[in-house]
């Protein structure tokens, strides 16, 4: 995990300028999935990098707390302005969830980290143990299509170096199988395509999203 913080760091500087079309459909997918689900309560943002869907969450619940792995985009986030119910904390999320209570949450995000983590039950049971009953659990992630075709997290330095940051491959039945370990229900599934990627031959989908609910009544 500390080769993965380590590319982080050095993307956070450029994180919110580069051309990163990823990330662009994943900000925008999250708002389409989670809009319909009106007020969203207490919000545990995992992967919020440089809070590039923090205010939107924000905007929408009562307390939202942001965790990151890499020290320099918890910087910049924490270096914009946000509602006084915002908090920020690092975090290694493969390691036990001291960082955040039992039952607490109405709602946990994973905007384009599970790609970096090998161990999706240990996640899913850390996340599942924090949300309340009824709470749910969005999943944003570059589509699987997209890494057997060569596709991964990588950026161009300042003096144009690529850097690919360390990922693991899963399919779709990881997430669904890692999702029910925890007894997390499957509500929602989407593919979405980037009407940019060339048409011939048709591209594969370029994000995944899910979203699972906990048993119970919010």
């Amino acid at each position: 995990m500390s080769t993965i913080a380590a590319a982080y760091d050095q993307w956070a500087d450029q994180y919110d300028t580069n051309q990163n079309r990823t990330r662009d459909l994943e900000a925008q997918a999250l708002r389409d999935m989670l809009a319909e689900e009106g007020k969203l309560g207490a919000v545990l943002e995992i992967g919020c990098g440089t809070g590039k869907n923090t205010g939107w969450l924000a905007d929408r619940s009562s307390q939202g707390l942001g965790i990151d792995f890499s020290p320099q985009m918890l910087a910049r986030a924490q270096a914009k302005s946000w509602p006084s119910h915002v908090g920020f904390q690092q975090a290694d999320i493969t390691q036990p969830w001291d960082f955040a209570p039992a039952a607490a949450f109405d709602l946990v995000t994973f905007s384009l980290v599970l790609e970096h983590i090998e161990d999706l039950r240990f996640v899913f049971r850390q996340a599942a143990a924090r949300l309340r009953p009824g709470g749910l659990v969005y999943v944003g992630e570059l589509h699987p299509f997209k890494q057997y075709v060569g596709s991964q997290a990588r950026f161009d330095t300042v003096a144009g170096e690529r850097v690919a940051v360390p990922v693991f491959q899963h399919h779709i039945s990881e997430f669904w199988a890692a999702a029910q370990a925890a007894s997390l229900k499957l509500i929602s599934l989407h593919e979405h395509f980037d009407p940019t990627d060339p048409a011939t031959p048709p591209a594969p989908p370029r994000l995944l999203t899910l979203l699972f609910q906990k048993p119970g009544v919010r």
